[in-house]
């Protein structure tokens, strides 16, 4: 076969499908990396939060103060340095305290036996959503992701950390 009797097509249609394997070869290659990578990310997101899981739940238990005799796990309540901090009498367990709490919110919650700020404290952010929920449409508008971890500051009994949390976030927003 002479190369002047070769048609141009019989050279150009195998260049052009060698190229295009190749691109498509590197790109399966490329994903295939890219997600073992985002699989060892994953992998290591995860540990890394079931180590702080731990590491939470050894400082809540150091939380408890040593001088209370066992079994009792009750903060006592200093009303006169939740007074200092707000410049306002505040009662025990009083969940309106806690920004974006009203008298009505509280009577939902109460009617979900969530009574004291610890009771709040240990409701995880979903449930506190399903009492809202359970008020109607108009309740929609309020959002309970911040106010676990303000009752867990009101019932550790630190003051002024909470009066400057609310201070600085109004409206309870995180």
């Amino acid at each position: 076969m002479e190369p002047e009797t070769i048609n141009v097509w019989s050279w150009i249609i195998p260049l052009l499908v060698g190229i295009t394997a190749a691109i498509l070869g590197y790109l399966l290659g490329l994903g295939k990396s890219a997600t073992s990578k985002v699989m060892y990310e994953l992998r290591e997101l995860k540990e890394k939060h079931t180590r702080l899981e731990i590491e939470l739940a050894n400082s809540r238990e150091k939380l408890i103060p040593a001088d209370l005799p066992p079994g009792n796990t009750a903060i006592p309540f200093n009303p006169k340095a939740a007074r200092a901090a707000f410049g306002k009498r505040i009662k025990e367990d009083d969940l309106k305290l806690v920004e974006g709490i009203g008298p009505k919110i509280e009577g939902l919650f109460h009617n979900y036996d969530i009574k004291t700020w610890y009771a709040l404290s240990e409701t995880p952010v979903a449930k506190c959503r399903e009492v809202l929920d359970s008020g109607g449409d108009r309740y929609q508008v309020h959002d309970p992701s911040s106010w676990p971890m303000q009752a867990r500051m009101a019932y550790e009994g630190k003051w002024k950390a909470l009066a400057r949390w609310q201070e600085e976030h109004k409206r309870g927003k995180l």
